[in-house]
């Protein structure tokens, strides 16, 4: 399948910028960026607990604000900012349970104020689905929700069952990266183990691609951060077979149709939020031995 090829960035014009660390550590977070302002609400903290706390970076002067405490703690929850209103919908509770609440914090006013509920309860609803779990089996199904429609559409499957990989998107690809392939039900005696493996959905076509070895990633990895940044597919940290997560970062060059090893990170973590903006993807919180208040951003020279 032919992957289309814009500009691509020089692998050595990337670089990490190191942003001042959140007052509270955690995992599990939702980040929401809006007009040099950097939102980072709720999460676990190292005693596995859900947060009621959110924190504001301000770019500019490199400093936090703590807002009023969520009126429900909670982590992988959805967050969108709405003009001077920050919606926080649905997430996890402490007893690990989807939570239907929706709450909303209005900047003019300095408090939070609850809405109707959701009329299901639902956690991890900010991420464009790619498979995943369900219990303890992998599934691969791969749906669309349009929002113009309103209605769900599903495409062919994602051709391997994996936990925990990740995702990124091009103008016209969808990528399925890593992840931790689980045996099936003709092969209980085989072990999970990371793979490198990489799927493309040419959205165009309908279609994926026959997987090959030259599309591979360098590392197997799972759990980790993903986005499309100098036209690459860029991935980030994430557990290996290493004992503890993985530095390394590499971003697919489609001109060369291989990966290549750019910066590292400036703190190895796994299960980080990410956050895509035009010129910078963010890897905030996560694991390293602990829960991290690292703030940290892949960019590149030329645009800053």
């Amino acid at each position: 399948m032919p992957i289309s090829v814009m500009a691509v960035t020089n692998a050595k014009s990337y670089y990490w910028e190191v942003f001042a660390p959140m007052p509270t550590r955690r995992v599990y977070c939702t980040p929401v960026y809006d007009t040099g302002l950097l939102y980072v609400v709720g999460g676990c903290s190292e005693t596995g607990l859900p947060l009621d706390t959110t924190e504001v970076l301000d770019m500019a002067s490199q400093t936090w604000t703590t807002l009023p405490p969520l009126p429900t703690p909670r982590a992988g929850a959805a967050v969108v900012l709405v003009g001077k209103q920050l919606h926080v919908i649905g997430g996890m509770d402490g007893e690990q349970r989807p939570l239907s609440s929706v709450e909303i914090y209005n900047s003019d006013e300095g408090r939070w104020e609850k809405k109707a509920n959701l009329g299901q309860p639902s956690m991890g609803i900010t991420a464009l689905e790619t498979g995943g779990r369900q219990g303890k089996l992998p599934v691969t199904a791969f749906e669309a929700f349009d929002l113009e429609v309103k209605s769900w559409t599903r495409y062919p499957s994602i051709p391997s069952r994996r936990a925990f990989a990740c995702c990124a998107m091009t103008d016209k690809c969808f990528f399925s990266l890593g992840g931790l392939q689980q045996p099936g039900p003709h092969n209980f005696y085989s072990r999970p183990h990371f793979v490198s493996a990489v799927e493309v959905f040419d959205t165009e076509q309908g279609v994926w691609s026959k997987p090959t070895r030259t599309l591979r990633m360098r590392e197997k990895r799972a759990d980790f951060v993903a986005g499309y940044l100098g036209g690459r597919v860029i991935a980030v940290g994430g557990l290996g077979n290493q004992p503890s997560p993985l530095s390394s970062v590499e971003g697919y060059n489609p001109g060369k149709r291989k990966w290549e090893y750019l910066a590292p990170m400036p703190s190895p973590r796994c299960s980080c939020a990410g956050l895509q903006t035009e010129h910078i993807l963010f890897v905030i919180g996560g694991v390293a031995q602990g829960p991290s208040n690292a703030v940290e951003g892949l960019c590149i020279r030329e645009c800053v």
